[in-house]
């Protein structure tokens, strides 16, 4: 709900999701200019900014965006958030289908994670299935975005501690992996998200417990199974002298075909979206949750031993910065915290997922949509390495549903 306030104003591309994000659930206009302004190519937004606009329309009602001619300048007047509702009766809670171009080369976390932290404070229920030749359902490395699995495992859970833990879903239909040129997959996506609370709880997370057990999904699309196995068997010889525990899933799937005419066959086919990868999930005893991806480069090259040795050892490195929260989940945890009520939450991070430029921006941004300053302490001289962060919380909730 857009208020008559002026808008506040920001420069660049960089965190465009979490001020999309926090601009729809504060209410408060933005203004981002200067983005991509020197670029000789492709100035302005880029293709998945602008799907991503496109998505967040869908969701919304009423919201307005205006857009330059040369597409440095955004002004964005959000509305309020409605879900997947599309009229009245029966169709009240209908599906959004959402597609994305062959030119996208973002990983689908880029649209699932801002649809993930506006869904609860929807006046009715999320569910979009994303479909299109550019859906890449596999971890990104060249953006750092996660894969869908680590979204689904990682992130949907963080959502019981606030209460928040009914009917949520990610289905993969249809498995991708980036195309040749890092664009384009094929896969097919759906999500659901149908807990609307009034406000998230206050949570506590000051106990980050010790590692009992790992799990993972290791994926092949339109090639050889034994990549799985290679990179499962890989991943394991790095992580069976800490954890006796350890299953990760193998899924072998089809490629996606899609029509590619020739100049001498009008009815050539071509398929898309091949490649391999695995997703890691560490689980400790007191519920804390450190996820990794790798997966195979769209330029290929790469042997499954070496994808799954090299997201053993990123597991391992997001464990040894310990706290209750890895670095992927710490802006997810943090814009929650500070959605909910008026009182004081508190979470262990570990030092070097505070110094993330993200958090750090985020921070910065939250400050500007005037909301309270966070409050730093050592955790005690037994977890010298770690921090606690107190954040205060708004208390502005969601405001299309009356009841919690």
């Amino acid at each position: 709900m857009s208020t008559q306030q002026p808008p506040l104003r920001f420069t660049s591309h960089h965190s465009l999701p979490l001020r999309l994000v926090l601009s729809t659930l504060l209410g408060r206009a933005i203004h981002i200019s200067q983005i991509r302004p020197s670029s000789p190519t492709n100035p302005g937004l880029s293709p998945s900014e602008i799907s991503l606009l496109r998505l967040i329309e869908a969701v919304t009602n009423g919201s307005q965006m205006e857009i330059s001619y040369t597409g440095t300048v955004l002004l964005y007047k959000p509305g309020l958030i409605t879900g997947s509702a599309s009229g009245s009766g029966a169709n009240a809670a209908g599906v959004i289908r959402h597609e994305l171009a062959s030119n996208n080369s973002r990983g689908l976390s880029y649209y699932l994670l801002p649809l993930c932290l506006l869904a609860p404070f929807s006046k009715t229920k999320f569910n979009v299935l994303f479909t299109g030749q550019g859906v890449i359902t596999s971890s990104v490395e060249k953006w750092g975005d996660m894969s869908v699995d680590s979204v689904r495992t990682a992130i949907l859970p963080l959502f019981e501690k606030f209460g928040i833990e009914r009917d949520l879903e990610i289905r993969v239909l249809k498995r991708s992996n980036p195309g040749p040129r890092g664009s384009g997959g094929g896969g097919e996506v759906q999500l659901v998200f149908g807990h609307q609370v009034r406000l998230p709880k206050t949570i506590h997370l000051l106990s980050p417990g010790r590692i009992k057990k790992i799990r993972g999904v290791a994926y092949a699309t339109g090639v050889s199974g034994s990549n799985n196995a290679r990179s499962i068997e890989a991943a394991r010889g790095v992580l069976n002298p800490f954890v006796s525990d350890i299953y990760i899933f193998s899924d072998m799937s089809p490629a996606t075909v899609i029509t590619a005419p020739e100049r001498n066959n009008s009815a050539a086919k071509k398929k898309i979206g091949l490649g391999f990868g695995l997703s890691l999930v560490a689980e400790s005893t007191s519920g804390c949750l450190f996820s990794a991806d790798a997966a195979s480069p769209p330029e290929g090259g790469q042997p499954p031993e070496d994808i799954g040795r090299a997201c053993a050892f990123k597991l391992l490195e997001s464990v040894e910065k310990g706290g209750c929260v890895s670095s992927e989940a710490a802006t997810i945890v943090l814009i929650l915290m500070a959605m909910g009520s008026e009182d004081v939450g508190r979470v262990q991070f570990g030092k070097d997922v505070i110094a993330n430029e993200n958090v750090i921006q985020l921070a910065r941004d939250l400050n500007a949509f005037g909301a309270p300053g966070w409050g730093f302490r050592e955790a005690g001289e037994d977890k010298s390495g770690d921090l606690i962060v107190s954040v205060v919380g708004t208390g502005v909730g969601n405001v299309g549903r009356k009841v919690g």
